[in-house]
């Protein structure tokens, strides 16, 4: 073997590294990174606001963007109301701070707290959100994140917002 100097690691360029904005190691799969979604519904599971976090960030820290994201509820006449009267969630984004915070914008929080007997019924409720989880993941873009740009993947996301939306709506017609 002709060596002319020492031997160093070969890295890969940029381009070919995986992962990219908002993933990190996964609390399942420790060897893959992934990134997760978070998502508020209304009550038959339309979603409203979506955020994309790396897998590996606690939900708590994701409850108040996600509230702050909801739109304008349209109503009655007059002054549209911007917030829901309750907010339903799991034991994940539940904590002191956001059940405080939550009260302070007149919301009802309906979350159990770690460390509490889960609220009896909540799973017939939560029901909503996973079906909407599942709607998202149908489209198989958004099952496995193929993009590294997180921008590129927050479009999916929308477009699948808007395909869930457009659905409900054309049902409701027929």
């Amino acid at each position: 073997m002709n060596s002319t100097g020492p031997a160093r690691a070969w890295t890969a360029p940029a381009s070919v590294r995986k992962g990219g904005a908002a993933t990190g190691p996964s609390p399942v799969d420790r060897r893959k990174t992934g990134s997760k979604h978070h998502v508020i519904c209304g009550g038959r599971g339309t979603p409203l606001p979506v955020i994309t976090t790396a897998a590996n960030v606690n939900d708590i820290t994701q409850t108040l963007a996600l509230v702050d994201g909801i739109p304008p509820v349209a109503g009655r006449p007059g002054r549209p109301r911007r917030r829901p009267d309750a907010v339903l969630g799991d034991k994940a984004y539940g904590s002191r701070a956001v059940h405080r915070e939550l009260r302070r914008r007149r919301m009802l929080p309906v979350i159990s707290r770690k460390g509490s007997p889960s609220i009896k019924g909540l799973g017939k409720l939560r029901y909503v959100v996973e079906q909407t989880f599942a709607l998202f993941h149908q489209l198989k873009r958004l099952a496995a994140r193929w993009e590294r740009r997180l921008e590129l993947h927050d479009a999916f996301v929308s477009l699948a917002c808007t395909l869930i939306c457009w659905r409900r709506l054309k049902k409701a017609r027929e």
